[in-house]
């Protein structure tokens, strides 16, 4: 079971201040996506500023602090549950880290913050501990892909592969990764193949070749009508990189399955 108490988006032009000497009651994720402010946690000055990430749970003391013509807007959500204590207690949560502001992520913020306006009677508790999950986890990818900066694989790598994974079914090109990814296109290019071992085409071959297949199992589409709609371009370009991975052609594949 998983209880929300607050969910909402704040936006703050005049002074605001918020203290919970005694230890907050829920767990706390607050994402600031505008302007900055000051917050104390357990003692612990924080300077927060856009895309700063709070992760904090019950017990904790937490004090926000807005100043008169500061301006801060924020993403903010109060909630307590079984299914958040074992997932809190499944890998270490940093107070704060910084995320790359994700529409998908707020997406889901927006979700739950709707879903929680409803009339009591109208209100979808299952759906709503879903889209929670959903959050939950999502912020825990992000705060994990930003850690990586200082891993084996630099956190603008893992830029590079989520765009390409966005973008891998259109026509994308190099230069649009590099430009997502604040890289010149020789940089962005030589970064990704020493990372990931694959060049970004072949990276977006895998993704291409993966919905290729499911679409071959799971629907009537023509093989052209499928190469079309996963970014290949064409039927003969589609063959001549399914080969290449498999071995047989995409008709020969689809017969035998």
């Amino acid at each position: 079971m998983i209880n929300i108490g607050l969910c909402n988006y704040s936006y703050h032009t005049e002074q605001f201040y918020s203290f919970h000497q005694s230890g907050l009651n829920d767990y706390l994720f607050r994402l600031q996506t505008e302007g900055s402010c000051e917050v104390n946690v357990n003692k612990r000055k924080l300077f927060i500023e856009k895309g700063d990430l709070l992760l904090i749970k019950p017990g904790d003391s937490y004090e926000l602090r807005i100043e008169e013509g500061q301006m801060s807007g924020d993403y903010y959500l109060f909630c307590r549950g079984e299914w958040l204590d074992q997932w809190w207690q499944s890998s270490i949560k940093p107070s704060i880290s910084r995320i790359d502001i994700d529409d998908k992520i707020l997406s889901l913020w927006r979700h739950i913050i709707i879903e929680e306006r409803r009339p009591y009677t109208e209100q979808n508790k299952e759906l709503t501990g879903f889209l929670l999950q959903a959050l939950c986890l999502s912020l825990e990818r992000a705060v994990t892909e930003t850690a990586s900066t200082y891993s084996e694989r630099p956190y603008v790598v893992t830029r590079m592969m989520r765009y390409i994974e966005e973008h891998a079914l259109t026509a994308f090109k190099i230069e649009e990764v590099a430009k997502h990814s604040g890289l010149s296109i020789s940089r962005a290019a030589h970064l990704f193949k020493n990372s990931v071992g694959k060049t970004m085409i072949e990276y977006a071959h895998d993704i291409r070749l993966s919905s290729a297949i499911n679409q071959m199992k799971y629907t009537l589409m023509t093989l052209d009508q499928i190469a079309e709609n996963c970014g290949f371009g064409g039927y003969s370009y589609f063959h001549k990189v399914f080969k290449k991975k498999y071995g047989v052609s995409p008709g020969t594949y689809r017969k035998h399955e």
